[in-house]
């Protein structure tokens, strides 16, 4: 009986060590557990975010230098506001950069992609990107596919 408990204990350990992997690539995918970047906050407006939610990531040359913080829907424009923090070292970022909202994947989460401009001066802290493009949504462009060859 002794070499039977020994190998139930042994399964238990590695099941239990599978579900902990589990969670912990869980978080990580979710961004759940992603810490406060600290830095300085720039805002963007879009038409749409599609799933862009609080501490995506916001990436430059597929690099992470921010997150972001919040999203609000513009009071006059109806517009969504997202504002994010960019990490300190990135202060030279230049100030007609353009905001994208890209999915990682084909079904993976959302994130902003900052495209640096050529501008001479930098963004600070506080400052708007102007220049943006929404999010692309998937059923929406499958539905305009399915509409425009009904048409036809």
């Amino acid at each position: 009986m002794n070499v039977q408990r020994g190998v139930e204990l042994v399964v238990g350990l590695f099941v239990l060590a599978g579900i902990a992997a589990l969670m912990v690539m869980a978080l990580q995918w979710s961004n759940f557990g992603a810490s406060r970047v600290s830095g300085y906050e720039v805002t963007a407006r879009f038409d749409n975010v599609g799933g862009l939610s609080v501490q995506s990531p916001v990436k430059l040359a597929g690099l992470t230098i921010g997150r972001v913080d919040s999203i609000e829907i513009h009071p006059e424009t109806f517009q969504a506001e997202v504002r994010m923090v960019i990490d300190d070292q990135y202060d030279n970022l230049p100030t007609d950069s353009f905001a994208n909202i890209y999915t990682a994947g084909l079904l993976g989460a959302q994130y902003v992609e900052i495209s640096p401009g050529g501008a001479l001066e930098s963004l600070e802290d506080g400052d708007r990107i102007t220049m943006t493009q929404s999010a692309i949504i998937l059923e929406s462009v499958v539905s305009k596919f399915l509409f425009d060859k009904a048409k036809e």
